[in-house]
C-alpha cells in the first residue's frame, strides 16, 4: 500500500535516529569522562579539598543540643505531617555538613510522622 508523505518523513527520521544511536552514546561517553577528568584535576589543584568525608572528619562537635518535640503531629493535617518530615530531613542533612554540628534528638517520635519518614524516606533509621 502507499505511504504518506509524513509515514515516509517519520520512517525516515526513526531510521537515521537508530543509526546515530551509538554516536550519541559515544558522545555522553566522552562528556561524562572530561566531566570526571576536570573533577579530579580540581581536587587535584586545590590541595585543601571540599569533599564531604574530609569536612565531616574535620568537625568539631558542639554541645548544644537541639529536640525536636513530635508529640503534637495527631493535631496536624497529613500536609503539615509532610512539611514536618521535610524539614526534619533538612536539618538532619544540614547538620551533618556543619563544621560544628549540634546534638540532633527526636522526640515522641510516632504516629502519622513515623508511618509518613517509613512511607517517603527508609533510610531515616539509619541516622545517628
Amino acid at each position: 500500500e502507499p505511504m504518506s508523505k509524513r509515514q515516509r518523513k517519520k520512517l525516515l527520521k526513526q531510521k537515521q535516529w537508530e543509526e546515530q544511536k551509538d554516536l550519541r552514546r559515544q558522545k555522553r561517553k566522552e562528556k561524562r569522562q572530561k566531566r570526571k577528568l576536570e573533577r579530579q584535576t580540581k581536587l587535584d589543584a586545590s590541595h585543601q579539598g571540599t569533599d564531604r568525608k574530609r569536612t565531616r572528619r574535620e568537625a568539631v562537635p558542639s554541645t548544644l543540643r537541639l529536640i525536636v518535640d513530635c508529640s503534637f503531629d495527631d493535631l496536624m493535617v497529613l500536609k503539615d505531617v509532610k512539611k514536618l518530615h521535610k524539614q526534619i530531613q533538612r536539618c538532619y542533612a544540614e547538620n551533618r555538613k556543619a563544621f560544628h554540628p549540634v546534638q540532633f534528638y527526636l522526640t515522641s517520635h510516632g504516629g502519622q510522622l513515623k508511618s509518613n519518614m517509613n512511607e517517603n524516606d527508609k533510610g531515616w533509621v539509619n541516622w545517628k
